[in-house]
């Protein structure tokens, strides 16, 4: 299952892999910490649904800049990838963006009182057991974790424990879902469906995911070169951190991987 990633052209690679009887399979070192960069997204978003469902936050209250914070998670808020001035109207277009997450979590910490740090260490990280895990900056990609860590928080999205599950249902379904969009480093689709902080695999291609993974198939790449998906027809979840930068090495590497893994799954 993990022969390829030994060839992968990088200093260092950490892999897992869940499979469906919850069996965690690990390659490489297991206490080494990386940035996630936008695999961070995912953490940030799991926070923010924690606020809603304690009434902290609400997913579809207006705005004072226009759209709701589940434009913002969807990736539809009208922000570009980094900047503060919006560049389209709410609801538009899928433009990924930085400062959407960055948005999130200012939100959540008006309504919280805490920093946004310290909120998702003790909403998410600490109840996960994810003990190497922090957050060093901004919230959409400077969440630095162990493999071990981003096990357990792969774990949680393969089977929820801190959210509800009609929560999950609705994050892990199109937002918007007929919005056009693009993936950075990857290209455009038409359209580009988001989750309420995934990435959904859809049909498009090509991509970080493997093609063999279903179209309910969720996650995030990180441009460190980091990833996460979760395949929940499969049942199986799948992760790597790497210490080189995202380029055409991982579209080529990633999704063979992947479908080593599928494959693994299979009874």
């Amino acid at each position: 299952m993990f022969a390829s990633v030994d060839a992968w052209p990088v200093g260092s690679a950490s892999a897992a892999a869940i499979l469906p009887d919850g069996s965690v399979h690990r390659h490489g070192r297991v206490d080494h910490e990386y940035r996630l960069a936008s695999v961070s997204k995912l953490m940030t978003a799991w926070a923010a649904l924690i606020a809603v469902e304690d009434g902290s936050l609400d997913l579809d209250a207006p705005l004072d800049e226009g759209g709701s914070l589940r434009h913002l998670l969807a990736h539809a808020g009208g922000y570009g990838f980094d900047g503060e001035r919006p560049v389209g109207s709410p609801g538009r277009r899928r433009v990924y963006s930085n400062t959407g997450y960055e948005r999130i979590a200012s939100l959540v910490e008006a309504v919280t009182g805490i920093p946004f740090a310290a909120y998702l260490d003790e909403a998410v990280f600490q109840p996960l057991g994810m003990g190497g895990a922090a957050l060093r900056g901004s919230a959409a990609r400077d969440v630095h974790a162990t493999l071990d860590d981003v096990v357990r928080f792969a774990a949680e999205l393969r089977e929820p424990r801190l959210l509800a599950r009609a929560t999950v249902a609705d994050a892990i379904s199109p937002q918007f879902g007929d919005l056009d969009g693009t993936v950075p480093g990857i290209g455009s689709f038409s359209p580009c469906p988001w989750g309420l902080g995934p990435e959904l695999h859809g049909d498009k291609y090509p991509h970080w995911m493997p093609e063999r993974a279903s179209r309910s198939t969720f996650g995030h790449f990180g441009g460190t070169g980091t990833f996460l998906w979760v395949d929940p027809v499969a049942n199986v979840a799948c992760l790597a951190l790497t210490d080189r930068e995202f380029g055409p090495w991982a579209l080529e590497a990633w999704p063979a991987f992947g479908a080593d893994v599928l494959a693994a799954a299979r009874p």
